[in-house]
């Protein structure tokens, strides 16, 4: 099975990298010329593909460079294919073309996390602990990833310790490499239309019973989960064929694709981003937002 190591690869470039200086690729096979091209996306592209090795069954698409508001800098992004694999991102070129890097461009006068909350869709989605809660955790996760297990199980160590913290979950099946995840995410999805709080038991089934879920019976796995969880089968089988339930999910996963989520877990505690299943990180990160509110409030007067 074909996995996509190089995107993730070309997508984490750190350093600064230096591109060819007033040189035009070759066009080949493995770099087809795209009429329209400006000659900074076609250097890009040979660049990138010399770098990372990548082959004529692979699609690199280089957006033109746009302006980003930054003297010298502008933002270019890249879309890479392999089959039905996909992955995008985004590089950084000097003006000049001399140099091409990829890392996060901040804006030291604004809120480092407060665009990502504006981001951040939770409405219709499931959630746990009070509406109003100080700290929200917003949970991108695959039912089939061993690491959301692993998420699964430290949350259930932590949250009880928590009850300021609410949990909003979102559904990001990696279908290409996990068979059975989107059926669990439709099962999920299916559960929360049917009764809110009933997705949390389902939640705890699918995750608890992971390892004896697999693509063949995942259909009657979650029919069983959902009998186990007090739903309707009848209106549990529609809603799982139903166009409504493949929105729902597609809405989740679209939403986590433009919070560059590419991999799960991907949790966002109040904006600030967690990739992984570090119970210790998640606590910090709770600590330090219950902290700050504390710090916030005015002090009661006697």
């Amino acid at each position: 099975m074909k996995k996509l190591l190089t995107i993730t690869a070309i997508l984490g470039i750190s350093l600064a990298a230096p591109i060819a200086r007033g040189q035009q690729p070759q066009a080949t096979a493995a770099t087809p010329a795209s009429a329209g091209q400006l000659p900074i996306q076609k250097t890009v592209e040979a660049y990138l593909r010399n770098l990372y090795a990548f082959g004529a069954e692979t699609a690199v698409k280089v957006a033109a460079p746009k302006n980003i508001g930054v003297e010298g800098l502008e933002e270019v992004d890249i879309e890479v294919k392999v089959g039905e694999n996909q992955q995008t991102g985004k590089v950084y070129i000097t003006r000049d073309g001399k140099y091409m890097f990829r890392g996060e461009l901040s804006d030291l006068a604004k809120d480092p996390v407060a665009e990502t909350r504006s981001q951040l869709q939770t409405k219709d989605s499931p959630s746990l602990g009070p509406a109003n809660a100080p700290v929200t955790l917003v949970e991108f996760s695959d039912f089939e990833c061993p690491v959301c297990r692993n998420l699964h199980d430290a949350l259930r160590g932590l949250l009880p310790n928590y009850p300021q913290v609410r949990v909003v979950f979102k559904d990001y099946p990696l279908e290409q490499i996990h068979p059975w995840a989107r059926t669990a995410a439709l099962a999920g999805r299916c559960a929360y239309q049917q009764d809110p709080t009933a997705f949390w038991k389902m939640y705890d089934f699918i995750y608890d019973g992971q390892e004896t879920i697999s693509a063949e019976n995942a259909w009657g796995k979650m029919t069983d989960f959902a009998g186990r969880s007090g739903l309707n089968a009848d209106a549990f089988r529609a809603c799982m064929a139903s166009p409504e339930a493949a929105a729902a999910v597609n809405a989740s996963r679209d939403n986590g694709v433009q919070l560059e989520v590419n991999s799960t877990p991907t949790i966002f505690v109040n904006g600030r981003r967690i990739v992984g299943a570090d119970p210790h990180a998640l606590e910090q990160y709770i600590k330090y937002e219950l902290d700050q509110r504390k710090a916030q409030k005015p002090a009661s007067k006697n």
